[in-house]
């Protein structure tokens, strides 16, 4: 790889002594990927790793593992069960480092693929609220399918500005993610198409994006709360720099992480006389994992007024009140638990929304739990219900092994052998896969059309 002449020059300066082996690094050593389990779903971290042997921990991830993606595939069931989501090992550090409580209101502001949201979501464990949001809308679907495929009950996806989110949701949340877009240098090896668009002058630009969405990220941060700031780039203008302008511009203070075994970020770099002692950087002459920064400021002063209450719905209480009479009699068919909250009609679709949100005119992808789709006096159960219960929870399932040839005919959408009638959950070694409909002896293939495996 023939990296950007300034690049190696600005590199060579900031490392001086070190540079050498961070250029052999990028010419000889591995290229990582990680692995980071879903412990949201009980059991997932023993079944995932039993199915694929003795994997290296990632040291700053608790749930995270090194994985050969070539033995490891995004076609295996616990895969497209959520037991597992494929991430870039440095990227698990920033939530690693958030201190995370349970009941927390916790905002991902530049969200998409997921992996942050999803590393979030499953310390939450279904409690508090996760507000996942990503400003480009097809992205926003990605991280949609991500949210949908770990089995997430309390989250909200939306398709905002975060200068819209920031007008809104003034100190509501308790933590909030910020890993922003940057100038890629972390991840050459992995995209050269950031090599081919970096330039000096991108990183400057890069540098006022990201005091933009800082500026509005601060203002929806409660007093006391925590902001985690990361990138994938080893450019000061947008780490130590960045880290000095938040500090000299709001009451924040940087806080020291339980990352003890990462490099700390250096003040020299900063333009400033603050110690970046606990910031954190990962570099891949160090450390298994592509170049990272992250830094977790603490919030001072008092709280103030929140979001205004929530509109009622537009659409008539006995619209809505149909629908949920149809998930009830639903439910009461197929599942062992009942599911309350706030119920919320989109269209046709029927959502279970986490309380204490206020979603009026905000562009939204992801309401909640989708439950699913009320249409001609019939309910149909969403996929991602399924995902997002226990094997207990229903009054019919079928089991399958993950190596079962039955099981991969599923999958690829075919018809099946099964006893019984009605809905029936499809389970792989005890976690929940997919829907189908049996009769007949037969069970009608309902796993998601874009999801299924090529014959």
């Amino acid at each position: 790889m023939k990296l950007p002449e300034k690049f190696t020059e600005r590199m060579k300066s900031m490392l001086k002594t070190e540079y050498d082996a961070f250029i052999n690094a990028f010419e000889n050593s591995p290229i990582y990927t990680g692995i980071r389990i879903n412990t949201a779903k009980e059991g997932a971290k023993e079944a995932v790793l039993s199915a694929f042997g003795d994997l290296e921990p990632i040291p700053w991830c608790k749930d995270g593992y090194y994985a050969d993606k070539s033995l490891i595939s995004g076609n295996h069931p616990y895969h497209m069960a959520g037991l597992f989501y494929f991430q870039e090992p440095s990227a698990m550090s920033a939530v690693s480092g958030l201190p995370i409580e349970k009941g927390d209101f916790i905002l991902d502001l530049c969200a998409a693929p997921g992996g942050k949201s999803t590393q979030a979501g499953a310390a939450l464990n279904g409690s508090g609220l996760l507000v996942s949001n990503e400003i480009v809308k097809k992205r926003s679907d990605i991280l949609s399918e991500n949210i949908e495929r770990m089995g997430l009950t309390n989250a909200v996806v939306t398709n905002e500005t975060p200068q819209k989110l920031s007008e809104k949701y003034i100190e509501f949340f308790d933590k909030i993610i910020v890993d922003a877009p940057c100038s890629g240098e972390g991840m050459f090896r992995k995209e050269p198409q950031a090599v081919e668009e970096w330039s000096i002058e991108h990183t400057v630009s890069c540098g006022i994006r990201q005091r933009h969405i800082l500026d509005c990220a601060v203002k929806m941060l409660k007093p006391g709360g925590y902001l985690i700031y990361s990138t994938c780039t080893f450019a000061p203008e947008e780490n130590e720099k960045i880290a000095a302008y938040l500090i000299d511009t709001y009451n924040l203070e940087i806080c020291k992480t339980n990352l003890d075994m990462l490099e700390c970020g250096r003040t020299k770099w900063s333009d400033s006389e603050y110690d970046m002692s606990k910031t954190r950087r990962i570099f891949p002459h160090t450390q298994k994992g592509e170049g990272h920064f992250l830094a977790l400021f603490k919030k001072g002063g008092e709280a103030v007024q929140s979001c205004k209450k929530e509109k009622k719905p537009k659409k008539p209480d006995n619209v809505l009140n149909d629908a949920v009479s149809l998930y009830r009699k639903f439910e009461k068919e197929t599942l062992n638990v009942k599911l309350d909250g706030d119920f919320v009609l989109f269209g046709e679709n029927l959502y279970l929304k986490p309380q204490g949100i206020n979603i009026d005119k905000i562009k939204v992808v992801r309401c909640g739990l989708h439950l699913g789709i009320c249409k001609k006096n019939r309910f149909e159960p969403s996929h991602a219900l399924v995902l997002s219960l226990k094997k207990e929870d229903f009054k019919t399932s079928v089991n399958f092994d993950y190596s079962n040839s039955q099981l991969k005919a599923y999958l690829m959408g075919e018809v099946i052998d099964c006893s019984g009638s009605g809905w029936t959950a499809v389970l792989v070694n005890g976690f929940p896969i997919g829907w189908g409909k049996a009769s007949g002896g037969r069970l009608k293939n309902h796993f998601p059309k874009f999801m299924r495996l090529k014959k």
